[in-house]
């Protein structure tokens, strides 16, 4: 999980990544994102709107150790982050379904 998180913090410093919430929530609606990365300490109602949204529409969900996905992108209490490009979105998919 470990070069997921690192890949997701390259995301962020290209500009590839929606995160908070609503905005991802909003990302999945429009079909804007490609994959969402959920931290597991992030709280119940913002846990089933990402999850419900994803299985709707059908977005590759992923789950980040507790409290790490803010610190892997730069902005720590951030629980829900949303990949916007399909080659950033394929390569973490692998990486994550790889266990790296």
């Amino acid at each position: 999980m470990k070069r997921v998180l690192n890949m997701l913090g390259l995301c962020m410093r290209a500009g590839k990544l929606v995160t908070g919430e609503k905005a991802c929530v909003q990302a999945v609606r429009t079909g804007s994102a490609c994959a969402v990365i959920l931290d597991r300490a992030a709280a119940k109602n913002a846990e089933k709107a990402v999850t419900d949204a994803c299985a709707w529409h059908e977005v590759p969900l992923l789950r980040a150790p507790e409290n790490e996905l803010g610190y892997a992108i730069g902005k720590p209490g951030r629980m829900v982050a949303a990949v916007t490009d399909p080659s950033f979105a394929d390569r973490i998919l692998e990486l994550a379904k790889a266990g790296l």
